[in-house]
């Protein structure tokens, strides 16, 4: 994600890159243009000294990429809060870090006002598919009873990290039991997205109920970095659902798994709205998960800079329209000399 929002970046007339912070120790002093895959060097060294990169490059701007969880992206978050610098993470947490972690969530936004800038979570999901565009299309309705999104996407493109924490290549015993102990996570984001669509519309959601199953593969299926055999866990089935006087108002269902064509699924994203009207809208294949989280954190780098100084959601801020080549043209006017973002 890191490497692809740099190069996005670089892509755009109007923003410079200025500095690069990375958490892996092995990549100190590694030239940024050659980590991210460039065939030129750009004079940018990675660091592990997030202070040092601060107040050597001094951005207006920072996009946060190194982790999931909003606890783990706090101390970064902070440290460019105090040095007057805007945020944008794609840790899936932040997207609506408000209900699982208040505390957390009421310290970043008033350090945030303190310092006059602003904090944005966004991705593809949470941030988008299963949130802010449902909370769009609850716009044309006049009441609402439920809420169906389903999001079927491939896992094939991920890595290690990911493909673990779905169970990928596990026996099914195996995946129920790291569903048990926490190492089989499923999709990290259900609870953000709810609780962001459910403030929006005015619901207090009472509970939700999570499931975890597996997605055992009837036939070999493989990628660069795990080969699946008939029997094994190909991905994961991650169901939640919502509650509002004592009815279910909101469910979210999000089937994970490698090369879903070879078992005969297609891909895609969908939304049902019971109310009045009755609003439906589908499209497939997915929208390509790691090319739009990267678009999104790009693309709401003007709204950021415009938001008044806090923690913001996605629901919080005018929904961001694609930023082309020239991003000139989409920067506020008095930002538009700005160079370090």
């Amino acid at each position: 994600m890191g490497s692809g929002i740099a190069r996005m970046v670089l892509a755009k007339r109007g923003l410079e890159l200025v500095g690069a912070f990375g958490r892996r120790a092995h990549r100190v002093g590694l030239d940024l243009g050659q980590a991210i895959g460039l065939d030129q060097a750009l004079g940018i060294p990675i660091s592990v000294d997030l202070e040092r990169v601060i107040e050597e490059t001094r951005p207006e701007v920072a996009i946060q990429a190194t982790c999931s969880r909003a606890t783990d992206a706090a101390g970064e978050i902070s440290t460019l809060v105090r040095h007057g610098i805007n945020v944008i993470s794609i840790a899936e947490e932040m997207a609506y870090p408000r209900h699982k972690y208040p505390a957390l969530a009421e310290s970043l936004h008033w350090e945030a006002v303190s310092h006059g800038i602003s904090i944005l979570g966004t991705g593809v999901n949470p941030g988008f598919i299963l949130d802010l565009l449902v909370i769009t299309l609850t716009g044309v309705c006049a009441d609402i009873h439920t809420i169906t999104a389903r999001r079927i996407n491939d896992l094939s493109p991920y890595g290690p990290s990911v493909l673990m924490s779905q169970g990928v290549g596990l026996t099914p015993e195996a995946f129920h039991e790291g569903v048990q102990n926490g190492t089989i996570v499923g999709h990290v984001g259900f609870i953000e997205s709810m609780h962001m669509i459910a403030r929006a519309i005015g619901w207090e959601i009472e509970q939700i109920q999570e499931t975890r199953e597996p997605i055992v593969s009837q036939v070999k299926r493989a990628t660069a970095f795990v080969a699946v055999e008939p029997g094994q866990v190909a991905g994961c089935h991650h169901t939640a659902i919502a509650y509002v006087g004592g009815m279910p108002v909101i469910t979210l269902v999000h089937p994970q798994q490698i090369e879903p064509r070879l078992a005969g699924i297609q891909t895609g994203d969908s939304i049902e709205i019971k109310g009045s009207p009755h609003v439906s809208l589908a499209g497939s294949p997915e929208i390509p998960g790691g090319q739009a989280t990267m678009a999104l954190a790009v693309n709401t780098i003007p709204r950021v800079l415009n938001a008044a100084p806090g923690l913001h959601s996605m629901a919080d801020l005018p929904v961001s329209a694609a930023m082309l080549a020239d991003a000139r043209r989409f920067l506020p006017e008095e930002l538009i000399e700005v160079r370090h973002v």
